[in-house]
């Protein structure tokens, strides 16, 4: 049997394809955000501007703005209850930066009304986390003892991250639909913006799509790999 770490069929056939789509995926985001990076909107509305309105508007005046370094590392902190907008979002007036700060208050909104599928993944965190550091371990230990009980354990702990993924999806989407929802109700973007707000969403959920196709396709190539295995 091929090793864990190195290229096999599977690995081929299943990962690299699922690698090749999340570039992509990643390649767009950042095409996307940098072309609406140049479209200023109408009113002039900076990305912390638009999230200050939307949580306002939303009864969230107690949840502060803040702008944190890097590039696309806008994100809302629910233990701190703050957002935190990256600087080419923070104090920038264009349509791009629009569309990420009111994704990040979807995700304070979410946080506010006890959005169910959000506070299943936070739920399960912290045994994603643990499954993912001991998961392969497990799987490999198992399969070295010719113990396919911890095999089948360490495959179960794995499948938790494609979870996590998998119920990442309808919390960044809803986030996204909320943050149009509020930018469209209060006339904060027009038609023509309206459009290019919802094409830097997409692109970003496409993202979180892409990597789920990822996690199902490491999970299987560990089932194929490992599971039910029974001679050597």
């Amino acid at each position: 049997m091929p090793f864990y770490f190195l290229p096999d069929r599977y690995y081929i056939l299943l990962v690299i394809p699922a690698m090749l789509i999340a570039l992509l995926a990643q390649m767009n985001v950042k095409s996307t955000f940098a072309k609406y990076s140049r479209v200023r909107t109408l009113e002039g509305l900076t990305g912390a501007q638009a999230a200050r309105r939307i949580l306002d508007a939303n009864g969230l005046s107690h949840i502060r703005i803040e702008p944190v370094q890097g590039n696309l590392t806008d994100h809302y902190d629910p233990s701190a209850k703050v957002v935190r907008l990256s600087q080419n979002v923070y104090g920038s007036a264009t349509v791009a930066a629009v569309g990420v700060a009111a994704h990040e208050t979807g995700h304070a909104i979410q946080h506010s009304v006890e959005y169910a599928p959000l506070q299943f993944r936070n739920a399960i965190i912290p045994i994603t986390n643990i499954g993912s550091q001991l998961s392969i371990p497990m799987v490999l230990l198992g399969y070295v003892m010719g113990f396919q009980p911890l095999v089948s354990i360490g495959i179960l702990l794995f499948s938790l991250a494609t979870v996590f993924q998998l119920i990442t999806l309808p919390v960044e989407f809803n986030a996204s639909q909320r943050a149009l929802k509020t930018l469209d109700s209060y006339g904060m973007v027009n038609a023509q913006e309206h459009a290019g707000v919802k094409r830097v969403l997409t692109a970003a959920a496409l993202t979180y799509v892409a990597a789920l196709i990822v996690s199902v396709a490491n999970l299987l190539r560990l089932i194929l790999l490992f599971g039910n295995r029974r001679d050597d």
